[in-house]
């Protein structure tokens, strides 16, 4: 009998509204939470869009979510409804880590989200972001990287440290004004911690404490103004200081708690998923030697071997530039977008969306989508090139979101990717040892990284 007036109670809470997604049956309590694939929950959610189609409902628990695939669908939801879907929901996990700060950039709402991304946006421009002042950061540092890997003298070598090191040195120098060296041991602890965070928040533990945070709380578990001068600030931190002088009573987020996830926010977006898109390009350039080759061929043929890359060279770089990007497509490195939530009653798919419905765009649909894609499973630079061998813009490409609330470090993402793949690739031919095999079905957190490995560099 209790067990009836449980399936009953949880009926009459959970029930759907007339024309609601469909989507597979959930349990009383834990909804369709047995049904996930923990390990690579993007593949799990494709398989149920061939079941239900592209528009579907999935509760976690008593939480109720809508999840949309494929590249129009997504299109429809985050570009065409960007004012209906910009906000976040509620996340138990989030509220507990961000507490009453105001959210950071990347999971507040409303005024302050708009005040914060805007101010970032801004601060990040006027210190070179998109500026040849940017771009000469980034080639110094391709230097640098170069050298490191020099030190290795043809021996095996995990690049998933070196990575993350060069590129979030960028973002530190946009951020605090500095860089850090590779052999300083306490900044690559952090940035292991920092990949760990990554997979964690996007692990089977992540979940359970948004699904049961009552359950999950139970279980065990600075910037400097002494030296600020406001008419010249040096970095993001200064003119956040800065601004928080001049908004002393403004509900903006402008405060010192606020700043710590803000900067956090910034060297997240900023560090780790640039660094493993390149780790993914070294995989795919190893497993396919003859797109390397090729790539490699082109830069010599442009560039040389010699001077350093610049951006004014991609435009003759057609055949590394649809590299760059297939590599993004078939990386697929943040398979998962994170959540937004519906601010008024609307539709999708023909379906009914109530106002306050949580929607989960699978950008994993997108970029494998059948329907865009000539050879989705296929690594394909062709993916990116006309018949005459220029380069092809796809508009099926999205790896950094879309709409108002797409990656704020786009366009510093785009420029590191390119600028630092043709350095390497000017300056090594990259293999492992016979026997070997890399793998590419990856470890899926947040972010979707390669399983650790080693690559030999051979100086060209």
């Amino acid at each position: 009998m209790w067990a009836e007036l449980g399936r009953l109670a949880d009926y009459v809470k959970n029930r759907s509204p007339p024309n609601y997604p469909p989507g597979p049956r959930a349990l009383p309590l834990l909804g369709n939470f047995l049904d996930l694939d923990f390990t690579f929950p993007h593949l799990k959610f494709a398989k149920l869009a061939e079941i239900y189609g592209n528009v579907f409902s999935f509760r976690f628990g008593s939480d109720k979510m809508v999840l949309i695939s494929g590249y129009k669908m997504t299109k429809e939801a985050l570009v065409n409804q960007a004012e209906t879907f910009v906000d976040r929901p509620f996340s138990p996990m989030a509220d507990r880590f961000y507490s009453s700060s105001g959210g950071g950039i990347f999971i507040s709402n409303g005024e302050k989200w708009k005040k914060q991304r805007r101010f970032a946006l801004s601060t990040l421009r006027s210190f070179g972001l998109g500026k040849s002042t940017m771009e000469e950061c980034i080639r110094e540092e391709i230097q640098c990287l170069q050298e490191e890997i020099q030190t290795h003298k043809g021996e095996p070598f995990r690049p998933a440290g070196l990575f993350n090191n060069a590129v979030s040195n960028i973002i530190c120098q946009l951020v605090m004004g500095k860089r850090f060296e590779y052999s300083d041991h306490r900044f690559q602890t952090m940035l292991k911690y920092l990949s760990e965070t990554m997979y964690l928040e996007g692990s089977v533990w992540a979940q359970l404490y948004e699904t049961f945070p009552w359950l999950m709380k139970r279980l065990p578990g600075g910037e400097t103004q002494k030296d600020l001068d406001p008419s010249n600030p040096r970095d993001y931190i200064d003119s956040f200081l800065i601004e928080m002088q001049n908004h002393k009573d403004s509900d903006g987020g402008f405060d010192e708690t606020n700043l710590t996830y803000c900067a956090m926010d910034l060297f997240f977006a900023g560090t780790e998923t640039t660094s493993t898109t390149l780790q993914w390009a070294l995989i795919y350039l190893i497993k396919h030697p003859e797109v390397q080759k090729k790539a490699q061929a082109e830069i010599d043929r442009v560039i040389g071997q010699n001077r350093l890359p610049t951006m004014a060279d991609r435009a003759n770089l057609p055949y590394t530039d649809a590299v760059v990007h297939e590599i993004q497509r078939i990386g697929d490195i943040i398979p998962l977008n994170a959540l937004r939530v519906a601010s008024k009653d609307t539709t999708l798919g023909g379906y009914f969306i109530p106002k306050g419905t949580s929607i989960m765009p699978v950008l994993h649909s997108v970029l494998f989508d059948k329907t865009e894609w000539e050879t989705p499973d296929t690594f394909n630079p062709g993916h990116f090139l006309h018949k005459d061998g220029k380069f092809r813009k796809r508009d099926a490409l999205m790896p950094f979101s879309a709409g108002k609330r797409v990656c704020l470090g786009e366009g510093l993402a785009k420029m590191e990717l390119f600028l630092f793949l043709v350095g390497l690739l000017q300056k090594f031919s990259f293999y492992v040892s016979d026997g070997v095999d890399l793998r590419t079905d990856g470890v899926t957190g947040v972010s979707r990284v390669p399983h650790p490995f080693k690559v030999q560099a051979k100086v060209r």
